[in-house]
């Protein structure tokens, strides 16, 4: 290789590795730029988000339903009687005898007992032994949350508005085995839930006025009125829990006994 040719190709060479660099300086430069783009518009994002955040937390929460039933003007279920219609009766009203009950529509002792006794309890205010005074509460929901207490007892009151026989077999029905769900499941927060099991009622079947009370809420107010009725007897200690039965104000044991214990029980103590 001659002298000439050496210094040519160093040159070539020199100025190769110049083009390369200054390459490398601008590709260096545009990465820089795309790091710092991309920086701005994370910053900007969070800052965004937590602008949103910060809004959704200033805005007033929407009521839940049952917190703006609260405020609702009350619609009382026909067949009730009382203050605000939060005294339920079955059987005749005048009749001396009364046989009490506190149940929670969530309550699997409930449930227990009606599956047990109920019919026959029932029965006695047929054959015109006695009338119960029906305590419904809602406690439930708060121990375990959900809002289906709430919700069966509004239904409830819309089939006791309907009659008081509509409201004895969707009782009944609502605490069956077939349908009474576990405790920890909100089944009966779902109105259309309620409105379909609703209709192996016949007076139920079909009823708009009924279906209707439960989809808009009719009777919610009424439901909260009752079990705050309810709720008093737990702080006066006039009850311990569900299934409570009181036959003229005295306790029967109703709790995992058998129907004749519960029916010799409530006789033993009507006058």
């Amino acid at each position: 290789m001659s002298s000439r040719n050496s210094k040519t190709n160093k040159a070539a060479a020199r100025e190769r590795l110049r083009a390369q660099r200054e390459k490398e300086v601008k590709r260096a430069k545009v990465r820089r730029q795309i790091i710092v783009g991309v920086g701005v518009v994370v910053v900007l994002a969070a800052a965004g988000g937590i602008a949103v955040a910060v809004n959704n937390a200033t805005k007033p929460s929407k009521p839940s339903k049952w917190t703006a039933a609260a405020k609702d003007p009350l619609v009382k279920p026909a067949n009730t009687s009382g203050t605000n219609g939060t005294v339920i009766t079955l059987g005749d009203a005048s009749n001396k005898n009364t046989v009490e009950e506190w149940e929670d529509m969530r309550c699997p002792y409930c449930a227990a007992y009606e599956q047990e006794s109920g019919a026959a309890v029932l029965q006695g205010v047929t054959d015109g032994k006695y009338k119960i005074v029906l305590h419904m509460g809602t406690f439930l929901d708060t121990n375990l949350g959900g809002t289906g207490s709430k919700q069966a007892l509004s239904a409830l009151g819309a089939a006791l508005n309907v009659s008081p026989s509509a409201f004895e077999q969707f009782h009944t029905l609502l605490y069956s085995k077939a349908v009474h769900p576990d405790e920890t499941k909100d089944t009966f927060s779902d109105p259309a839930k309620l409105i379909s099991i609703a209709q192996k009622v016949p007076a139920l079947k079909g009823n708009t006025k009924f279906s209707d009370a439960v989809t808009k809420g009719t009777f919610d107010k009424w439901a909260l009125d009752t079990s705050s009725v309810f709720e008093k007897y737990l702080d006066n200690k006039s009850i311990n829990g569900t299934p409570t039965v009181h036959v003229n104000g005295k306790n029967v044991d109703v709790n995992g006994v058998p129907v004749a214990t519960v029916t010799s029980g409530i006789q033993a103590d009507l006058t």
